[in-house]
């Protein structure tokens, strides 16, 4: 290993050490914090992968792709105000509209993010880097103004259909919510892993995103491969609004930018290109925020992980998971 990676894994065996320090003194709270923590984390982690999977296979920062989750959550409040659903309960109407409206958003993102990728992305293939990157930046500041005029600047109430009933077990408050977030989470990720490493599509995306010229000469089509990518991308980023404004029962049209900064680090600090390494990396900004928010206080909670990203740039470029290749 480099010095430098020598530096990364000091600091990642300080702060181990601080919260096992923590975990031995105060094992509820530290426990109680871990499952917020973990919560938060499976959310960004569903963002993350939509970031890695778009630059493992075009190597583009799609910056856009926070606004698609926060227009996953505006789109899943308006369609659930066509049901008459009971808000803090788990009615069978309550059911019946999350059953439909979860799978229709994820549906109606995924086409969004297809025309989005063919209108904007594809014409700047072989352009410079720099044009496709500003070209992501103006339609996240496009999807932000739809937004803003369609819902206004106030945040806006996103219904809670699901049950409050929670459990404690050794002074620990487990919720419904934690655990319907979490688990349906682990599910959406293990679907993806089975899609990605089982299906001919998936093996598709993995040729083009090794070598896009070779993958075309074994007979691949690009641009199809391309937009399933986007698709699955924005399918995992409308679940992920959907389960956010289900958790915390709020969102605003500028949701996208601060949590999509933070999905992003996430991604470059599980490594940027692997898809197993932006789940773990998701789950790991999360606690991280779920322990700065309690620790140190949620006014450092950014500052802790964006010098996190800066840490993982300077030290660990790759990430925890990444391998270093060859530039092409």
């Amino acid at each position: 290993m480099s010095l430098p990676d020598y530096g990364f894994y000091i600091l990642c065996a300080t702060a181990i050490v601080l919260l096992a320090t923590q975990a031995i003194t105060h094992p509820t709270d530290f426990l109680q914090v871990t499952i917020f923590g973990l919560t938060q984390g499976a959310i960004y982690a569903l963002v993350a992968l939509g970031y890695t999977m778009v630059y493992g296979i075009i190597e583009l920062i799609n910056f856009a792709h926070g606004d698609v989750f926060t227009l996953g959550a505006y789109i899943g409040t308006t369609l659930l105000g066509f049901f008459a659903i009971t808000e803090g309960t788990f009615t069978t109407v309550n059911i019946i509209a999350l059953l439909l409206v979860f799978p229709v958003v994820m549906l109606i993102m995924g086409g969004i993010n297809v025309a989005i990728e063919r209108v904007a992305y594809r014409p700047l293939r072989n352009a410079p880097r720099l044009a496709p990157l500003i070209t992501a930046i103006g339609m996240s500041f496009f999807l932000e103004g739809v937004m803003y005029f369609w819902r206004g600047a106030a945040t806006v109430h996103f219904p809670d259909i699901l049950p409050k009933n929670s459990t404690i077990v050794a002074g620990v408050f487990f919720g419904f919510k934690d655990v319907f977030v979490v688990v349906t989470a682990a599910i959406l990720v293990a679907l993806l892993a089975l899609f990605i490493n089982r299906t001919k599509l998936g093996k598709a995306m993995r040729a083009t995103a090794q070598d896009r010229d070779a993958a075309q000469l074994m007979g691949i089509d690009i641009n199809r491969t391309i937009a399933a990518t986007f698709f699955i991308g924005a399918l995992l980023a409308g679940a992920g609004g959907m389960i956010w404004g289900l958790y915390y029962n709020t969102i605003y049209y500028q949701l996208g930018f601060r949590s999509g900064l933070i999905a992003f680090t996430a991604a470059v600090f599980g490594g940027i290109g692997n898809i197993p390494g932006a789940a773990l990396g998701g789950l790991l900004i999360g606690l991280v925020a779920g322990y700065s928010d309690s620790y140190i206080g949620s006014k450092w909670t950014q500052v802790v992980v964006f010098g996190i990203l800066i840490g993982v740039l300077v030290f660990r470029p790759t990430g925890l998971l990444g391998i270093r290749v060859p530039e092409k």
